[in-house]
């Protein structure tokens, strides 16, 4: 197989797909590559299953509300299984139909873990692939939280792939994905409690709003706890325990389900960004104007992976990445 391309993109998300069949459609010899199943996180992982969970739980709140204006709700229900059935119809066909489009359009594919052991060169499954360039678009992945029992702890991306939805469900972090799970579960009769570090919710957000927000989700029967930072979580015969401290005082909250939702970074610590000599911080590759590496000319970012100051988990690809 050649090894050498105009184009290695690494990610096969919107911002990635997106990079690759461009340059492939000027002639271009391109490779793409992800750990993996391909479609990224918006497609399998994020956006797109969450809005069939929203909209369900958006339908189910409007038969609610206008029960006894007449409309009878009648046993109206959330049956999470069937939704998650749904939402499969949807993400299932993505990595096979992904794959198979660039193919089609003749762009080289490969499965397995990447890294640069060059200025422009990728190790992936013990192959080297030598570059002109290299776009960054790999994404983003939840943060470490760093405590222990960490690895009993749900993430965004498994809450959405739930089989089945426990009654009892605790969410760490008080941001956008923690307060859309956290309705979601509520309109399917959950418990639901929130444990936010900050003083308030959605500290990125309009504080009015968030307030508004914030009341509505107690009216709702949610369990709010801000100043709340969680020190440990521990496995017990019926369930799990979460030991937090909230305003200094040591509490603890018993669940079914504990949920990450306490932010996530690009996911690039393990790509060996010294070798291509590119310069990252806490919020992705640095870039200038062009999307182009302030310290590797020949290395692009995208994305979740780029510092590019867009919103997170927000599919708008870039189509000035590459310029020869």
């Amino acid at each position: 197989m050649n090894n050498q391309f105009d184009l290695v993109v690494l990610g096969t998300g919107a911002a990635a797909s997106t990079v690759a069949t461009t340059c492939r459609e000027a002639a271009w010899q391109v490779a793409i590559v992800d750990p993996l199943p391909f479609g990224g996180t918006c497609a399998l992982r994020g956006c797109d299953p969450k809005k069939v969970l929203v909209g369900a739980a958006e339908a189910l709140d409007w038969v609610r509300r206008i029960q006894g204006k007449g409309f009878r709700r009648d046993g109206a229900q959330l049956d999470w299984f069937e939704l998650m059935r749904f939402k499969r119809t949807f993400t299932d066909p993505v990595p096979k139909n992904r794959e198979e489009g660039f193919a089609q359009a003749g762009i080289s594919a490969f499965h397995g873990r990447a890294h640069f052991v060059g200025y422009t060169a990728i190790e992936v499954n013990q192959q080297v692939l030598t570059s002109r360039y290299v776009v960054i678009a790999t994404g983003a992945k939840p943060r470490k939280l760093n405590i222990p029992g960490e690895q009993y702890v749900t993430t965004s991306d498994q809450f959405l792939d739930l089989d089945s939805l426990p009654q009892r469900i605790v969410f760490i972090g008080g941001g956008y994905i923690s307060m859309e799970f956290a309705h979601v579960s509520l309109r399917a009769d959950r418990g639901v409690t929130i444990l936010h570090r900050g003083k308030r919710l959605l500290e990125g957000f309009d504080p009015d709003l968030v307030q508004q927000l914030f009341e509505k989700t107690q009216r709702l029967g949610a369990n709010i706890q801000l100043q709340a930072e969680v020190k440990a979580v521990e496995k017990r015969d019926r369930g799990l325990q979460i030991h937090a401290l909230v305003a200094g005082a040591e509490k603890t909250f018993e669940a079914d389900l504990v949920v990450h939702g306490a932010g996530r970074v690009p996911d690039i610590e393990d790509l060996n960004l010294t070798a291509a000599g590119v310069e990252a911080g806490n919020r992705g590759i640095k870039l200038n104007d062009y999307l182009q590496s302030v310290s590797n000319s020949a290395v692009y970012a995208a994305g979740d992976a780029a510092a590019s100051g867009g919103p997170p988990l927000t599919p708008v690809p870039h189509q000035k990445v590459v310029h020869s």
